[in-house]
């Protein structure tokens, strides 16, 4: 398999994976443009040349979108395979492409989101385990943080006190979210309108900076949805799925 960086050079032309192809689509230009700020503070994309959901995307731990104390560590926002793609050892290639660049880097390591069971949009922890890493830190709401150690005796991540136990502040439904994930530009403003219409409460937390994801009070900052303060779920929902959640 060959496989793009994809950069500032090449960001307009190039097929971000997770998102359909159209650019002009509100999905696609929304992660493009959360892709082009990071881009300067060491963040790399890579993905296959075939058109499909096998990417890597990660980026230095103390430049990262969530709330761990990583110092010298590289954490991955994703590594997904799917579809077709899937099984032919791509998920291994992408990784290993990370864990030399980290190495050449001089990182610590590498760290990244999972839980126990697989979760959607978190990474498999059959696959994570198999590959060396293990669980260094987990959050009260299951979430765990895995690591891969690249240099003896250094000190392992952690979760921030503030997404150590996720709590959200008010009644009803609260969401924070990121660009991060191309899907939310569409599906949050759904949820907002069906929630109006439905007189449900709900309110999304658009989390716009680093430092605003470092504070978060969840360690899932690309979706994180709380209902009367209590952490629900990191899965996306469409208008069919949160009724069926409020019990609409």
């Amino acid at each position: 398999m060959e496989y793009i960086r994809v950069a500032k050079e090449n960001l307009e032309t190039e097929h971000i994976c997770c998102a359909i192809s159209n650019n002009r689509d509100e999905q696609v230009a929304s992660k493009k443009a959360w892709l082009a700020d990071r881009f300067d503070e060491g963040l790399v994309f890579l993905k296959s040349v075939e058109r499909g959901k096998c990417f890597i995307e990660y980026i230095p731990a103390e430049n990262a979108w969530i709330p761990i104390d990583a110092a010298g560590y590289m954490y991955i926002d994703c590594l997904w395979v799917s579809g077709s793609l899937k099984g032919h050892g791509y998920g291994g290639d992408l990784l290993a492409s990370c864990v030399r660049d980290s190495r050449e880097q001089g990182k610590n390591g590498l760290c990244i989101l999972a839980a126990a069971k697989k979760r959607p949009f978190l990474a498999d922890p059959k696959f994570l385990k198999y590959k060396g890493f293990s669980v260094c830190d987990e959050a009260d709401n299951g979430v765990q943080l895995w690591h891969l150690p690249l240099v003896p005796g250094a000190e392992p991540p952690r979760f921030r006190d503030c997404a150590r136990h996720p709590r959200a502040e008010g009644e009803g439904y609260v969401l924070y979210y990121t660009s991060q994930c191309p899907f939310n530009a569409k599906y949050v403003p759904i949820l907002e309108r069906t929630a109006r219409e439905k007189g449900i409460p709900f309110r999304a937390i658009h989390i716009e900076s680093r430092e605003e994801a470092q504070a978060a009070p969840t360690p899932i900052t690309t979706y994180a949805l709380f209902f009367n303060g209590k952490y629900l779920t990191n899965e996306q929902m469409n208008e069919a799925k949160f009724l069926k959640l409020a019990g609409r």
